[in-house]
């Protein structure tokens, strides 16, 4: 199998991993809410911990926080756990991308592959900047894509944030709400949406290809 193949079936294993964490935790705290409730009684600590813990998941790879947003959905509310990860993922992005800006690669091999940063690389468009930073962050909030747009784009901060927000807004909620149903429509779901997603990546394939073109 080529470098590229196993890359890719690398990413597949990832996302699928990341998924069925998700899926094993929301059972986990459905089924044992009581234990996770008296775990996590203290409901200001319990979310600021978790805000926390939101933060340094996009910036230090490969520590992600969503298998336990169905954690938090289902302890203290779809919305609340929503909104915290917003919060707390648009700020650990923020710093990524002044941390790359600012430092560069001398400090940001610290903290992630720089294998992974120039893949990263190859995949920002030179056109269309802002609304791609948008669809990845509704696919997948990176960490790796922060860094990447940080050191070697000139995009604006403000822009970065406000694409980052928007994409992460419908990902995040939809996933807080997702983790508070029965398990076999989480499932379901999972299917559809990978589904969607491979729609997502094949229309910007060719929409890009199509401008790259004209």
């Amino acid at each position: 199998m080529k470098k590229e193949g196993r890359d890719r079936l690398r990413g597949f294993i990832e996302i699928f991993a990341v998924i069925a964490l998700f899926i094993f935790f929301a059972y986990l705290v459905q089924a044992n809410y009581d234990y996770f409730q008296g775990l996590l009684g203290d409901k200001q600590g319990g979310m600021f911990y978790y805000f926390i813990i939101s933060v340094v998941s996009i910036l230090i790879a490969p520590i992600s926080a969503t298998p336990l947003l169905p954690v938090a959905a289902n302890l203290w509310g779809w919305l609340n756990a929503a909104i915290i990860s917003v919060v707390g993922w648009t700020i650990g992005a923020w710093l990524a991308f002044i941390i790359g800006r600012k430092y560069g690669i001398a400090i940001v091999k610290r903290f992630v592959s720089m294998e992974k940063i120039h893949k990263a690389e190859a995949k920002i468009p030179r056109d269309h900047l802002f609304w791609s930073v948008v669809i990845f962050r509704i696919i997948l909030p990176t960490d790796i894509l922060s860094y990447a747009l940080g050191i070697f784009t000139k995009m604006k901060t403000s822009r970065y944030i406000l694409a980052t927000i928007l994409g992460l807004i419908p990902f995040t909620f939809a996933l807080a709400y997702l983790g508070t149903i029965p398990i076999l429509y989480q499932v379901i779901v999972f299917v559809v949406g990978i589904i969607i997603i491979g729609i997502l990546f094949l229309a910007r394939y060719f929409i890009f290809s199509k401008n790259q073109n004209a």
